[in-house]
């Protein structure tokens, strides 16, 4: 039987100096799962605009249900200004208000969500308390919550995301995440193994997944660690590669692979996405197999 995933969250234009690109976490994470076969559901909204409707089609196009995607009449869809460095590290500039912000809470929402086996979110959903409301009551209908912490200053509190990582069956932080996670909390220790093992008990979540940039990752998976060091990749622009790495990495743990093997994978399709332009580039099953040999 296929696998089905509910991703729930902003979906948006990405605007960088000369272009723009379809993007938002959650809808990067939907397209990368779907690429691998699970049936996925993108839940948000877009406005009653030429943006939206493009977004509608290019999803749809690639295979990710839209029923659950909302327009809206009086907000416009979301777009965020990217700015990249020289290493290709993007900082970002999310528009506010827009349609997004403003998820509804409906029947088709509450009815796929009960039948998925997985529902996956990130925080900066969380900045508007209409979008807010209808994640906490999807999330008490979930069956397995994969929370993507994904911090974007200033749209997030502390208060909120303690909330949510204790509804989370799984969360997903990077290196700065954490540490800035458990210093609000007064969570002090000196290695990344003590801080996760603390966050697990503190918010009684057993698989836990910190992701280190080029230095790979570390999974916290019942009770047992799991390291991969990084794939050496030249970097065209880290935007996505996060998104992608978690689609890839839950992917394979829901498909029942062993957790060091779902790392592995999940590293190497995380390091092509940054290698190529654009949070969504096409990953050949080749070019991922060539360096997990």
């Amino acid at each position: 039987m296929s696998l089905i995933a509910v991703c729930f969250g902003e979906v948006l234009w990405d605007v960088f100096p000369t272009h723009k690109k379809i993007g938002g976490a959650p809808l990067n994470v939907a397209l990368r799962l779907n690429s691998f076969g699970i049936d996925t559901y993108m839940a948000s909204k877009v406005g009653r605009d030429k943006n939206g409707q493009i977004i509608l089609d290019h999803v749809s196009n690639n295979g990710v249900h839209i029923n659950l995607v909302q327009q809206d009449s009086q907000y416009k869809t979301g777009e965020v200004s990217v700015i990249l460095d020289t290493s290709g590290n993007a900082t970002y500039d999310i528009k506010a208000p827009v349609a997004w912000d403003h998820i509804e809470f409906d029947s088709d929402l509450e009815d796929q969500t009960a039948a998925s086996d997985v529902f996956i979110f990130g925080s900066l959903v969380c900045r508007n308390q209409a979008s807010k409301r209808t994640l906490l009551k999807a999330l008490s209908l979930a069956k397995f919550k994969v929370f993507d912490v994904n911090l974007r200053a200033p749209h997030y509190d502390h208060d909120v995301l303690l909330e949510l990582m204790k509804q989370a069956d799984f969360i997903k932080f990077n290196d700065e995440e954490i540490v800035e996670i458990c210093d609000c909390n007064n969570l002090k220790y000196n290695s990344l193994e003590t801080q996760i093992k603390v966050i697990s008990g503190f918010t009684n979540t057993h698989k836990i997944c910190v992701t280190l940039g080029s230095k790979g990752a570390i999974l916290f998976f019942n009770e047992a660690f799991y390291y991969n060091k990084g794939i050496q990749v030249k970097v065209a622009d880290t935007v996505g590669a996060g998104d992608s790495f978690l689609a890839s990495l839950i992917y394979q743990l829901l498909s029942g692979h062993q957790p060091q093997k779902a790392l592995d994978f999940a590293c190497v399709v995380g390091a092509l996405v940054a290698s190529k332009e654009g949070a969504n580039p096409v990953i050949q099953e080749e070019e991922i197999n060539n360096h997990l040999q």
